[in-house]
């Protein structure tokens, strides 16, 4: 009742507000008045953020907004980069936490990427699921999801306000969804920015930091995982959607799958750092200004027609906001494309609007529809690699005399 959207929250700003204003009217000296005046300012803006939060639906819980508000990591263990390893990070986790936990809920950390091309380094918060501490998965290598984030926003953001964690857990429980490992990096640099996970001509190569370069590092980092693939999903919501969307098609040997929710179509003007320094001054700018071809090229309704068909071309799942009109028409259409290259195109209408009640209604049909797929395809890899190795090794028949023994071969002599 008294959580950011609560009732008993917004009666507890008026009746703040309202005993304000009645200490104005009564206060006999003025410099009480001008006091209360001031003090009034405090829950008619807090109605005001709140109004706009609930809205948005965007913090529905104390928690999830003070995680978000604090920023970085949100409290997650950090574990730098430096001399990093699979080995390292399993030995950090087995210090911060107990096993046993995490055979039931999983563990979140968080580290530092740095693309050894684009030179970008950033945060990213890795999920294992309670599956990869179990002994019945030991064998196992589990596939993954990069989650992408809008804008304004973070990575933190899928688990302080989207409860990504808690939702996947209840659907691993029920058998709904299966095991995977959840990558959540940071796609902008900063909340201040909107890079829409694109290679700037000249500037921040976006695009293939987040496709590229953080699914290699994380496929070093942990022992028990799929190369990236067609055992790897993308998906994101809002800018994030767009970003899954266009990286599926331009990156679609690294993806076999792509979730997008209340996602657009083709690009928008960026907010890039000024001069591409992290921490820039934020500048608007089409990044793709003369240059119609490359354009197109991150035009995801002209390159579902234009991409090479083929078992290439990832499956997609689509979802919006039923509220929103722009986001159901552009998702409508972007379907009907993806319909002429896949058959069943799931697309599914969710409550609200372009808002986080949204976004975390769709993460539920979305991860029940990826993760068995995801799974498929990382058994079958599996199977595969198992049969490789167990494979006899034929010998091949060679002809009598071909065999050099090193001795010169006897003279036939002549009859």
């Amino acid at each position: 009742m008294f959580e950011p959207q609560g009732t008993g929250f917004f009666l507890l700003l008026i009746v703040a507000f309202a005993a304000l204003l009645l200490w104005v009217a009564l206060a006999q000296q003025v410099v009480f008045r001008v006091f209360a005046a001031c003090l009034a300012f405090i829950p008619a803006m807090a109605f005001g953020i709140a109004a706009v939060n609930k809205f948005y639906d965007y913090y529905p819980t104390w928690t999830a907004m003070f995680d978000d508000l604090r920023g970085g990591s949100g409290g997650l263990p950090d574990y730098e980069q430096g001399s990093l390893s699979g080995k390292k990070i399993q030995q950090d986790i087995n210090r911060d936490t107990n096993a046993t936990i995490d055979a039931e809920v999983g563990t979140t950390f968080v580290t530092n990427i740095t693309g050894p091309k684009t030179h970008i380094t950033r945060q990213v918060i890795i999920y294992e699921p309670p599956q990869y501490f179990q002994k019945g998965y030991k064998h196992y290598r589990f596939p993954a999801i990069e989650l992408l984030h809008g804008s304004p926003g973070k990575p933190i953001d899928w688990i302080s306000v989207l409860d990504v964690e808690d939702t996947y857990l209840g659907l691993l429980s029920s058998g709904t969804a299966k095991p995977a490992i959840l990558v959540m990096p940071d796609t902008d640099g900063g909340e201040q920015y909107s890079l829409q996970c694109l290679n700037n001509p000249g500037g921040i190569q976006d695009m293939t930091y987040i496709g590229k370069e953080v699914p290699e590092a994380v496929y070093k980092l942990i022992p028990q995982m799929q190369p990236p693939g067609k055992a790897w999903g993308v998906a994101g919501y809002s800018e994030g959607g767009y970003c899954a969307a266009n990286l599926a098609l331009n990156e679609s040997g690294d993806f076999g799958y792509a979730g997008v929710i209340s996602g657009y179509f083709s690009p928008l003007t960026s907010q890039v750092p000024e001069d591409n320094k992290p921490g820039g001054k934020p500048i608007r700018a089409n990044v793709f200004a003369g240059n119609q071809a490359l354009r197109l090229k991150n035009t995801p309704t002209w390159l579902i027609l234009h991409e090479p068909g083929g078992d290439e071309l990832p499956q997609f799942w689509i979802a919006a906001g039923v509220a929103d009109r722009g986001d159901v028409a552009a998702a409508e259409q972007f379907r009907q494309l993806v319909s002429l290259r896949q058959l069943n195109v799931p697309f599914d209408l969710v409550p609200s609007g372009h808002t986080g009640k949204a976004w975390r209604a769709a993460l539920s049909p979305m991860l029940s529809w990826m993760t068995p797929q995801l799974a498929a395809v990382a058994a079958a890899a599996d199977q595969a690699a198992a049969a490789a190795a167990n494979k006899p090794h034929v010998l091949q028949r060679v002809p009598v005399g071909s065999v050099k023994t090193g001795k010169p071969a006897a003279r036939k002599s002549k009859s």
